[in-house]
Parts: structure tokens; C-alpha cells; sequence
């Protein structure tokens, strides 16, 4: 994993000393971000997550988020909320609040619409890709990947940094022509999600081995891979999302449990035998560290994501066939799966975040964040 020591500057990789959280002065950082809540996602638990780590450390963080705007349902995911004209409206609340940094989050109207202020203003920024948005609409819509990837190297190209979670996305999108990448990786909550001894109320009555799936219920997820296995026992999947009716339909048998909590998460990751990720999509899948953070192994197919994640360890089983890796999962020490995941923390990831926002301050010490005149 790397460790945040290491910062890539236009065109130039350069080594600068490690930065702790509380190392420095406080830093003012705003993050903009289509992605919020009630949406439960990565994007959404890793700002959540990062911002509460900076917080702790005593450093300030805003968010600028859908809520603040009129929007519409985007097609095809009710869930996501697209702001309507919000330039004027971000760009305020940018002059209004001075940050030392500004992160943009995500490609949408608001994160488009901060792009177009920091450009304007020539304030430096960094951005982050957190989903494979080619691959998603090209799984929901039939889009052609290379008319997206064309659209994200003008919208991340200006940026100073480009945080990636792991060596196999900075790859995908220097093969694209992004290529000033920045590592950011992802944590996880180790006092939350932890092995549970009182069983979840949501598998009373439900057969061993007990396999889980937790996320979004949306084609690109690849769910249907796991609910046709022909598994033992029984299958749960939490989460919503725009496939959950259909699915619903097809698979009476298995339960379909909503959203949760972070406590009943744990319990519920607790509760199963085996994790199942079939994405084939992901670029992380924060999922796969919460469930092993509760004790639970880990069974996905061998490709982007998973292999990052876990790749190499004791602790979840690889497989082209999801069927194989579902029942040798079922075969690995739950001890092993928790200490893997004591490997990532939300304290690690965010020094890399802070270390990189610190970085292009660093690289570009006459551009003020004060109101333009």
C-alpha cells in the first residue's frame, strides 16, 4: 500500500516527507461533490470517512452537495439527484467560505460546475476518480466507453492531482491520457465494523452457509451473477438501488433487506458466512474491507477491485467461476480475514489525502482562494 510519501507533480514524480494529521497548521478544505446522501455509496462514505478523520485532527471541512440546489432524478437512478444551475450558487459558496483546498469529488453538475470556477479563477484543485463511469454506462445504457474516457480527460485534465485508489486505475486512465494520477487509497471504520457475537435479527430463519451481497442493486453491479448461483443455504442482499423491483421478482427467495445502518451492517456482515462480490466493475469496492473487518471471507472474480483489495491474501477467495470462490470462502479462518483488514485504516488514507492537498499548495504558492477582484 503506499504509504502517502510519494506525490506526482506535472510531469515530474517527487518524494516529499510523510504528513501526519495533526503535523502543521490546520488546513480549510472544501469538497464538492454530486454524490450525498441518501444516496449510500463509496463516494459518500469516503468523504464521509476522510472529513471525519480531518475533523478530529483539527482541521476544517465543508462539502458542497446536491441538497443545496433544486435538482432533478438523473435517468435511469432515481437515487442520484442532479443539481440544476448551480454555477453561480457554488462559486459563492467558495468565495464565501475561502478554503486552502478544494477537492472535487465527483464528474457531475456541481463537480462540473466548480471545474468551471477553479479554471476561471486559475485556483488549483485536485479531483478524484471513484467510479468507472465508462464501464457503468456502457453496462446501462450501451454508451461507447471511448465517448466517456474522451469526457473525463477534459474534465480531470486541469486538475493538479488525480487521486486514484489503487495501481490498476492510474494504469486505466494513463492508457487514456490522464496521466498526472496521485494515489488515495480507502479505510475502513475498525471500531464499527467488527465481528459481532449477537446474531442480526435480519437472518433469523434463514439457512447456513448464509452468503451476502451489500450495495448498489443496479445492472453494473453484476448482481444477478450471485443470485443465480447454485449455492447452499440462502442469499441476502442489502441496499437499493434501480434494479431492486425487478430483481425482487425474479428472486423470491432471496431476502432483500434495504439500506442499513453502519451498527446494523456490522451485525448483519457478522451474521453471514461468506461475502459475495460480483462487480466486475469497481474501482475499490470499500464493501469487501467492512465485511473482512467483521470477520467475513471474501469471494469476487479476479479483476480490477478485488484484486487490489485483496489480491494475494489469506482472506477471500478469487475465481473466474463465482461459485468456486463462494464455497472455498466458506473454508477460510474469519481471524484471517479481520487481521487483513487491520491493514487499512481511515487514518492512513486520509494523511495520503492531506499530504496531496498540502502538495499543490505547495506547487502553486501565488494562487490565492480570496474572493476575485
Amino acid at each position: 500500500m503506499d504509504d502517502g510519501s510519494l506525490t506526482a507533480t506535472r510531469g515530474t514524480d517527487r518524494l516529499t516527507a510523510p504528513v501526519t494529521l495533526s503535523s502543521r497548521r490546520p488546513v480549510r478544505i472544501l469538497t464538492v461533490t454530486d454524490a450525498w446522501h441518501p444516496q449510500v455509496n463509496g463516494v459518500v462514505r469516503t468523504i464521509e470517512a476522510t472529513h471525519r478523520e480531518l475533523q478530529r485532527a483539527g482541521h476544517e471541512c465543508d462539502a458542497i452537495t446536491p441538497r443545496e440546489f433544486a435538482t432533478v432524478a438523473c435517468p435511469g437512478y432515481g437515487e442520484i439527484r442532479l443539481s440544476l444551475l448551480p454555477y453561480r450558487k457554488v462559486a459563492r459558496r467558495i468565495e464565501d467560505w475561502e478554503p486552502d483546498a478544494i477537492h472535487i469529488a465527483t464528474e457531475g453538475p456541481l463537480g462540473q460546475a466548480a471545474r468551471r470556477y477553479c479554471v476561471r479563477h486559475a485556483v488549483p484543485f485536485t479531483t478524484a476518480y471513484h467510479t468507472r463511469f465508462p464501464q457503468y454506462l456502457r453496462a446501462m445504457f450501451g454508451i461507447q466507453e471511448r465517448w466517456v474516457y474522451r469526457f473525463l480527460r477534459w474534465f480531470h485534465t486541469p486538475a493538479w492531482r488525480v487521486l486514484t485508489p489503487t495501481a490498476e486505475v492510474e494504469r486505466e486512465l494513463a492508457a487514456w491520457g490522464i496521466r498526472h494520477v496521485a494515489r488515495w487509497t480507502r479505510g475502513v471504520d475498525l471500531d464499527v465494523f467488527r465481528p459481532r457475537g449477537e446474531p442480526s435479527p435480519l437472518v433469523e430463519g434463514l439457512a447456513h452457509p448464509r452468503f451476502l451481497y451489500v450495495g448498489r442493486v443496479s445492472v453494473e453491479k453484476n448482481i444477478e451473477a450471485f443470485l443465480k448461483l447454485d449455492l447452499p443455504g440462502s442469499k441476502i442482499v442489502a441496499g437499493v438501488g434501480p434494479a431492486l423491483e425487478l430483481l425482487g421478482r425474479r428472486f423470491p427467495d432471496v431476502r432483500f433487506v434495504g439500506v442499513l445502518e453502519r451498527e446494523e451492517l456490522a451485525q448483519l456482515y457478522s451474521s453471514v458466512d461468506a461475502f459475495v462480490f460480483p462487480s466486475l466493475t469497481d474501482t475499490f469496492g470499500l464493501v469487501m474491507l467492512e465485511a473482512l473487518a467483521c470477520g467475513t471471507p471474501v469471494a469476487a472474480f479476479p479483476v480490477q477491485g478485488p484484486i487490489d483489495v485483496v489480491g494475494g491474501s489469506d482472506a477471500a477467495a478469487l475465481d473466474t467461476e463465482l461459485r468456486r470462490a463462494a464455497l472455498r470462502a466458506l473454508r477460510i479462518d474469519r481471524a484471517r480475514c479481520r487481521a487483513w483488514a487491520e491493514r487499512f485504516s481511515w487514518q492512513a488514507a486520509t494523511e495520503q489525502f492531506l499530504a496531496q492537498q498540502r502538495s499543490v499548495r505547495a506547487d502553486a504558492p501565488d494562487t490565492a482562494l480570496a474572493r476575485p477582484g
